[in-house]
């Protein structure tokens, strides 16, 4: 999916979906409503600004599913793709 942003073409509409589906299903299994990740994304990016310059436009703060067995379980995982600009100075 990455090459494909890369190269500036659009993801197909069924990946698109697939994505959104596996997104609603992780944050149907945390009990995490929209709200909820809306508040988190926004106080992660409060402590980060407090720290580091960073592109709001190119970020990406998900939940997602990471495998761990053989079974097909999974477990949540918050992943964070957050461009940094440049670091600043803390007193």
């Amino acid at each position: 999916m990455e090459a494909i942003r890369v190269f500036g073409r659009k993801a197909p509409t069924k990946e698109v979906a697939k994505s959104r589906l596996k997104l609603v299903l992780v944050q149907d299994r945390l009990n995490c409503s929209n709200t909820m990740m809306e508040n988190l994304r926004r106080d992660i990016l409060e402590v980060i600004s407090r720290y580091m310059e960073f592109d709001v436009d190119d970020m990406d703060i998900q939940v997602t599913n990471a495998r761990v067995s053989a079974d097909g379980e999974g477990t949540p995982v918050l992943i964070a793709n957050i461009p940094v600009r440049g670091m600043r100075k803390v007193q």
